[in-house]
């Protein structure tokens, strides 16, 4: 800044500071609670003062939105609403393919079909009428309780064009949080399929607000009796649809300010919170995320993610907005790469653990192929990845030669790849940019923001963070004195990020203590995220708050950082570290990769009679104690930090067995509970 412009900051800071000492703050300054007229740039984010009065520059925002925060799209600000941005899709794209699935009339699986845009919307009108016409109020709570297929989305259009509110229920929470969530939010229909009808039927007379219960695929002859006297009614989906096709009911439009939908998440531990996000929220979140993307109606999606978790609804609203097409999976995660493969994707978003998979797959792959195409495979990848860095055309042979096989496990049209939900190793990011030749970005964010928080530059080819502040909030990072993080740390500033803006979310639903322990009286989420600003402004996630727990010594420990530490062991598919604030170590619970546990053993000669027995084995206990110490010192964690015993496991964490939340971060306190033979043990085996 030079020293005009400063004299010119000094003058208004005065001003307002004589200003605002009476008893009536000007509004001006209440709507635009971050001051300055100046920012100062600083890569990818422009940094300004929240208070001027502080005489702090604390606050980022993308460098994309300075002054003023993102609400709508820039190209149609016109749109207000999750009603408004189907309506114009439907208008603009009628004839354009949207929703696709592999599931022919006769059940068999084969290539796509595809419903229009025009289709959907007809779809929706006719389903929103129905629901009208039995009395489903304005406002009222309609659940979705099904894995995802092209009637998820049209029934999520259909509550925006009449005014409901969605309220998904994950098939992975269990009829227990289910029953709660409908209960909690008076829902008063549910639309399921034949597996959830029969979660729904088991507690049924204990849920009274619901009247009516749609079901999704199946024969009509599958359908469930149910006795005159329940008072609820239980229908097939194509009768609902064909009964709201006789006769069309007006829309019943929301405004920006109206909910669209509450977010039940599991969290880790307690009941489940209901997160009220409004159609304005999500427009802001999606207007922002597109924005520095160039994104195609011709651009195909796959959908696998849960549709109850907000990657995914968000993901689906940008694809209607630029009128994009969504094909679903068969609903089996196992035949993804094969759905993946027939549909052959523009863009891809995903989750750590699926590229980790597929990194896993070809690098053990490309080691069991002989010395030569192993030789090969680092010859070429050495020297795509030096074209990468340097801006340079990667030789073509390269291509042929190596890369188009593994293009191809993803259909081989990929342009870009977003992760998120969880950290993406550096190493895993490098391997799909180099192999895959596409965009591959990583992004922040959670259900109270609507979404993403952050997210990286396509231009930015640094890993191991997660970009800039979304272009729709602002954010700052506020000490945790009790973790040793504060702004004024060196050579980065370090502490709890904090978000606002028009993405964050209204509250949680019927919970007003809740909501005034995670938004503060000035309007900042606190995420319980622990971050560092690096030189080019973009954020690194270091650390969590929530999980932090104390050693017998008084040591702070953060699990989750040590588990992404530990999961570069060669050894470890997944990862649980535990401590007691009785005992002065840590102990791990090792969920074994089960391909690199053979080839260990092949390698050392052991022999074994199952893979149950060569965990049981002493020698494997300390090969893995000792790789996972080496990278903890190569990650410079310090000695406590360390984990001094280990419990090897063939079960891998999942949701089936409640060791996972939907959005795959392990719930702990299910996870001691479920190993506390185990952790007993390892103790005992200690002292």
């Amino acid at each position: 800044m030079d020293s005009r412009a400063q004299r010119r900051l000094h003058k208004l800071t005065n001003h307002l500071i004589n200003y605002t000492a009476g008893n009536d703050q000007p509004l001006h300054l209440r709507r635009h609670p971050t001051a300055g007229e100046f920012v100062s740039e600083q890569g990818y984010s422009v940094v300004l003062p929240e208070k001027l009065q502080t005489g702090e520059w604390n606050v980022y925002r993308n460098r994309r939105s300075p002054f003023k925060l993102v609400s709508r799209f820039v190209d149609h600000p016109e749109i207000a609403t999750l009603h408004d941005n189907f309506v114009r899709a439907v208008k603009t794209f009628r004839d354009h393919k949207y929703l696709g699935t592999r599931f022919q009339e006769d059940g068999t699986v084969g290539e796509y079909s595809w419903m229009t845009y025009g289709e959907a919307g007809t779809s929706r009108s006719a389903i929103g009428s129905s629901l009208v016409r039995r009395q489903i109020q304005k406002g009222s709570c309609v659940g979705l309780y099904f894995v995802n297929r092209p009637e998820w989305v049209v029934i999520d259009h259909a509550c925006s064009a009449y005014s409901f509110v969605s309220v998904p229920l994950y098939d992975t929470l269990g009829p227990e949080a289910v029953r709660y969530i409908v209960n909690h939010a008076v829902v008063r229909a549910i639309f399921c399929d034949s597996k959830t009808l029969n979660i729904v039927l088991s507690f049924l007379p204990e849920i009274p607000s619901v009247h009516l219960i749609v079901v999704v695929g199946g024969a009509e002859g599958e359908m469930a009796l149910l006795p005159s006297t329940t008072g609820v009614e239980i229908i097939p989906y194509s009768q609902l649809h064909c009964e709201g096709l006789s006769s069309f009911e007006p829309f019943c439009p929301p405004t920006s300010d109206d909910i669209a939908t509450i977010c039940y998440t599991s969290g880790t531990t307690g009941t489940p919170k209901g997160v009220v996000l409004s159609h304005g929220n999500l427009i802001a979140n999606v207007a922002g995320s597109s924005m520095g993307f160039k994104l195609y109606p011709s651009d195909l999606f796959i959908s696998y993610l849960p549709l109850a978790h907000i990657y995914e609804r968000v993901t689906q609203i940008t694809v209607a907005y630029i009128g994009g097409a969504s094909g679903f999976y068969q609903g089996d995660n196992m035949k993804l790469l094969e759905d993946v493969a027939v549909l052959k994707p523009t863009i891809f978003c995903s989750v750590p653990r699926l590229y980790n998979r597929i990194y896993t797959g070809v690098i053990n792959s490309v080691k069991s192929s002989g010395d030569l195409r192993e030789r090969l495979f680092d010859a070429a990848y050495k020297a795509k990845k030096q074209s990468l860095f340097t801006g340079k055309k990667s030789p073509p042979m390269w291509e042929s030669l190596v890369f188009e096989n593994i293009k191809g496990m993803l259909g081989g049209r990929v342009r870009y790849m977003v992760s998120g939900a969880s950290p993406l190793s550096p190493q895993v990011m490098e391997f799909l940019r180099v192999c895959f030749g596409c965009t591959v970005v990583e992004g922040y964010g959670m259900t109270e923001a609507s979404c993403v928080i952050s997210n990286m530059d396509e231009t930015d080819v640094l890993s191991g963070h997660v970009g800039a502040p979304h272009p729709a909030c602002e954010m700052k990072l506020i000490d945790v004195p009790e973790m040793n993080y504060t702004s004024k740390d060196q050579p980065h500033p370090r502490g709890e990020i904090c978000v606002r803006g028009p993405i964050v979310f209204q509250g949680y639903y019927k919970a007003e203590e809740l909501t005034r322990e995670a938004i503060d009286e000035d309007g900042w989420l606190h995420t319980g995220d622990i971050g560092s600003w690096l030189p080019q402004g973009q954020l690194k996630i270091i650390d969590r708050k929530k999980n932090i727990f104390k050693l017998a010594q008084g040591e702070y420990i953060a699990p989750e950082k040590i588990e992404n530490v530990y999961t570069k062991c060669k050894f470890i598919a997944q990862c649980f570290i535990h401590g007691d604030s009785l005992k002065s170590s840590l102990v791990a619970i090792i969920a074994m990769d089960h391909d690199a546990l053979k080839t260990w053993a092949a390698t050392e000669g052991i022999k074994y009679q199952d893979l149950q027995q060569l965990c049981c084995d002493p020698r494997t206990r300390g090969a893995v104690l000792a790789d996972m110490d080496s990278i903890a010192r190569e990650a410079q964690l310090r000695g406590f930090e360390f984990a001094k015993d280990v419990a090897l496991v063939l079960e891998p964490f999942t949701l089936e067995n409640g060791l996972l939340t939907p959005t795959f971060k392990i719930k702990r306190p299910h996870a001691k509970a479920y190993f506390a033979k185990e952790i007993d043990e390892m103790y005992a085996h200690l002292a």
